[in-house]
């Protein structure tokens, strides 16, 4: 698991077993919190291409679109941290504000 991206009380992770996942992702866990399950899943592309959306949420939608637009801001940045985590090479999560 790389974790990629902090932004307030969440961590944007990537998971190396998504790799074979048609479109790449992230999931969302609450900073600070250990064994819980993932909160949301942000498709980050589509078709290669820069395309950022729910996939699914247990979020508020305030904290939705405060981590859409967070994404889509510092797409390139997470992107990059995805790839490294896809070819085993360790990440350090950025701090991303909102």
């Amino acid at each position: 698991m790389g974790q990629l991206a902090f932004l307030k009380m969440f961590i944007l992770v990537a998971i190396s077993l998504d790799i074979n996942d048609n479109r790449r992702h992230v999931h969302v866990f609450r900073k600070g919190k250990r064994h819980q399950h993932s909160l949301a899943k942000i498709w980050i592309e589509k078709n290669g291409e820069q395309c950022v959306e729910v996939a699914e949420s247990e979020l508020s939608a305030k904290d939705n679109e405060m981590l859409v637009a967070a994404i889509n801001r510092h797409w390139k940045s997470i992107n990059e941290q995805i790839t490294r985590t896809f070819n085993g090479e360790k990440t350090i999560a950025i701090d991303i504000e909102k």
